[in-house]
Protein backbone atom coordinates (compact mmCIF):
# COMPACT_ATOMS: atom_id res chain seq x y z
CA UNK A 1 0.00 0.00 0.00
CA UNK A 2 1.49 3.31 -1.06
CA UNK A 3 0.81 6.13 1.38
CA UNK A 4 1.40 9.85 1.11
CA UNK A 5 5.10 10.37 1.90
CA UNK A 6 4.49 13.68 3.69
CA UNK A 7 2.07 12.04 6.14
CA UNK A 8 4.41 9.14 6.68
CA UNK A 9 7.27 11.43 7.63
CA UNK A 10 5.13 12.95 10.38
CA UNK A 11 3.91 9.69 11.83
CA UNK A 12 6.63 7.07 11.53
CA UNK A 13 4.23 4.97 9.48
CA UNK A 14 1.50 4.84 12.13
CA UNK A 15 -1.73 3.29 10.98
CA UNK A 16 -4.90 3.26 13.03
CA UNK A 17 -8.26 1.59 12.65
CA UNK A 18 -11.45 3.60 13.12
CA UNK A 19 -14.88 2.84 14.45
CA UNK A 20 -17.69 5.17 13.34
CA UNK A 21 -18.13 7.22 16.52
CA UNK A 22 -14.90 9.24 16.51
CA UNK A 23 -15.13 9.93 12.75
CA UNK A 24 -18.69 11.22 13.14
CA UNK A 25 -18.04 13.22 16.32
CA UNK A 26 -14.79 14.77 15.14
CA UNK A 27 -16.50 15.81 11.92
CA UNK A 28 -19.37 17.33 13.90
CA UNK A 29 -16.76 19.45 15.68
CA UNK A 30 -14.91 20.27 12.42
CA UNK A 31 -11.90 18.57 14.00
CA UNK A 32 -11.13 15.54 11.83
CA UNK A 33 -7.75 17.15 11.20
CA UNK A 34 -6.64 15.81 14.60
CA UNK A 35 -6.10 12.53 12.71
CA UNK A 36 -3.89 14.14 10.07
CA UNK A 37 -0.60 13.09 11.63
CA UNK A 38 -1.38 9.39 11.18
CA UNK A 39 -0.13 7.84 7.94
CA UNK A 40 -3.60 6.42 7.34
CA UNK A 41 -6.86 5.59 9.04
CA UNK A 42 -8.14 2.17 8.05
CA UNK A 43 -11.93 2.18 7.93
CA UNK A 44 -13.73 -1.18 7.84
CA UNK A 45 -16.49 -1.39 5.24
CA UNK A 46 -19.28 -1.64 7.84
CA UNK A 47 -17.91 1.48 9.58
CA UNK A 48 -17.59 3.30 6.25
CA UNK A 49 -21.24 2.58 5.48
CA UNK A 50 -22.34 3.79 8.92
CA UNK A 51 -20.40 7.03 8.61
CA UNK A 52 -21.68 7.45 5.05
CA UNK A 53 -25.26 7.16 6.35
CA UNK A 54 -24.87 9.56 9.30
CA UNK A 55 -22.11 11.97 8.30
CA UNK A 56 -21.04 11.43 4.64
CA UNK A 57 -18.96 14.62 4.50
CA UNK A 58 -16.59 13.08 7.06
CA UNK A 59 -15.38 10.67 4.39
CA UNK A 60 -14.39 13.49 2.05
CA UNK A 61 -11.58 14.94 4.20
CA UNK A 62 -8.48 15.81 2.22
CA UNK A 63 -6.21 16.29 5.27
CA UNK A 64 -6.84 12.78 6.61
CA UNK A 65 -6.06 9.64 4.64
CA UNK A 66 -9.13 7.45 5.20
CA UNK A 67 -8.77 4.07 3.52
CA UNK A 68 -11.89 1.95 3.10
CA UNK A 69 -11.14 -1.69 3.80
CA UNK A 70 -13.01 -4.67 2.37
CA UNK A 71 -15.04 -6.70 4.81
CA UNK A 72 -12.56 -9.05 6.45
CA UNK A 73 -13.33 -12.63 7.33
CA UNK A 74 -13.82 -12.48 11.09
CA UNK A 75 -11.66 -14.93 13.00
CA UNK A 76 -12.93 -17.25 15.70
CA UNK A 77 -11.02 -15.17 18.26
CA UNK A 78 -12.85 -11.97 17.27
CA UNK A 79 -16.18 -13.81 17.04
CA UNK A 80 -15.74 -15.03 20.62
CA UNK A 81 -14.77 -11.58 21.92
CA UNK A 82 -17.60 -9.97 19.95
CA UNK A 83 -20.14 -12.35 21.49
CA UNK A 84 -18.77 -11.74 24.98
CA UNK A 85 -18.97 -7.95 24.62
CA UNK A 86 -22.03 -7.82 22.32
CA UNK A 87 -20.21 -5.91 19.59
CA UNK A 88 -21.81 -4.57 16.43
CA UNK A 89 -20.70 -5.53 12.93
CA UNK A 90 -18.44 -2.50 12.45
CA UNK A 91 -16.70 -3.05 15.78
CA UNK A 92 -16.06 -6.70 14.89
CA UNK A 93 -14.60 -5.68 11.55
CA UNK A 94 -12.46 -3.01 13.21
CA UNK A 95 -11.00 -5.51 15.68
CA UNK A 96 -10.30 -7.97 12.88
CA UNK A 97 -8.52 -5.26 10.87
CA UNK A 98 -6.36 -4.46 13.88
CA UNK A 99 -5.31 -8.09 14.05
CA UNK A 100 -4.84 -8.75 10.32
CA UNK A 101 -2.90 -5.53 9.69
CA UNK A 102 -0.98 -5.62 13.01
CA UNK A 103 -2.42 -2.24 13.97
CA UNK A 104 -2.28 -1.60 17.69
CA UNK A 105 -4.58 1.44 17.89
CA UNK A 106 -8.35 1.47 17.53
CA UNK A 107 -10.29 4.70 17.79
CA UNK A 108 -13.73 4.12 19.25
CA UNK A 109 -16.11 5.76 21.69
CA UNK A 110 -17.93 2.53 22.46
CA UNK A 111 -17.20 1.18 25.94
CA UNK A 112 -17.76 -2.47 24.99
CA UNK A 113 -15.47 -2.13 21.96
CA UNK A 114 -12.80 -0.54 24.18
CA UNK A 115 -13.02 -3.40 26.67
CA UNK A 116 -12.86 -5.98 23.89
CA UNK A 117 -9.87 -4.26 22.27
CA UNK A 118 -8.06 -3.95 25.58
CA UNK A 119 -8.60 -7.67 26.22
CA UNK A 120 -6.80 -8.27 22.90
CA UNK A 121 -3.94 -5.88 23.82
CA UNK A 122 -5.13 -3.25 21.34
CA UNK A 123 -4.82 0.35 22.55
CA UNK A 124 -7.94 2.51 22.23
CA UNK A 125 -8.58 6.23 22.04
CA UNK A 126 -11.91 8.00 21.84
CA UNK A 127 -12.99 11.41 20.64
CA UNK A 128 -11.98 13.13 23.89
CA UNK A 129 -8.57 11.50 23.93
CA UNK A 130 -7.94 12.38 20.29
CA UNK A 131 -8.78 16.01 20.94
CA UNK A 132 -6.45 16.12 23.95
CA UNK A 133 -3.72 14.31 21.99
CA UNK A 134 -3.94 16.97 19.27
CA UNK A 135 -2.43 19.50 21.68
CA UNK A 136 0.48 17.20 22.51
CA UNK A 137 1.03 16.62 18.77
CA UNK A 138 0.84 20.40 18.18
CA UNK A 139 -2.07 20.02 15.77
CA UNK A 140 -4.32 22.30 17.84
CA UNK A 141 -3.79 25.00 20.45
CA UNK A 142 -4.96 24.27 24.01
CA UNK A 143 -7.55 27.06 23.87
CA UNK A 144 -9.01 25.58 20.66
CA UNK A 145 -9.32 22.14 22.21
CA UNK A 146 -10.92 23.51 25.38
CA UNK A 147 -13.47 25.32 23.20
CA UNK A 148 -14.16 22.09 21.29
CA UNK A 149 -14.57 20.13 24.53
CA UNK A 150 -17.01 22.73 25.82
CA UNK A 151 -18.96 22.50 22.52
CA UNK A 152 -19.44 18.72 22.71
CA UNK A 153 -22.91 18.76 24.34
CA UNK A 154 -24.32 21.24 21.80
CA UNK A 155 -22.39 20.31 18.65
CA UNK A 156 -22.24 16.50 18.63
CA UNK A 157 -24.20 13.34 19.13
CA UNK A 158 -21.49 12.14 21.54
CA UNK A 159 -23.21 11.15 24.75
CA UNK A 160 -21.06 11.84 27.78
CA UNK A 161 -22.06 12.61 31.33
CA UNK A 162 -21.83 16.37 31.87
CA UNK A 163 -19.99 15.83 35.16
CA UNK A 164 -17.35 13.69 33.44
CA UNK A 165 -16.95 16.19 30.61
CA UNK A 166 -16.58 19.04 33.11
CA UNK A 167 -13.99 17.01 35.02
CA UNK A 168 -12.00 16.40 31.82
CA UNK A 169 -12.18 20.08 30.88
CA UNK A 170 -11.01 21.16 34.34
CA UNK A 171 -8.18 18.63 34.36
CA UNK A 172 -6.81 19.56 30.93
CA UNK A 173 -7.27 23.29 31.58
CA UNK A 174 -5.21 22.90 34.74
CA UNK A 175 -2.56 20.87 32.90
CA UNK A 176 -2.40 23.39 30.04
CA UNK A 177 -2.77 26.62 32.05
CA UNK A 178 0.76 27.72 31.22
CA UNK A 179 -0.04 27.37 27.49
CA UNK A 180 -3.38 29.23 27.53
Amino acid sequence: MMLNGDCMAKTNHLLIVADAGPLIHLDELSALDVLSDYAAVLVPNAVWLEVQQHRPQALLQINVKLIRQATPSVSDRVKAIAALYTLHHGEREALELCLTHSVNLLITDDTAARLAANSMNIVTHGTLGLLIRSVRQKLREPSEVLALLAAIPEQTTLHIRPSLLNEVIAQVADEWKSNL
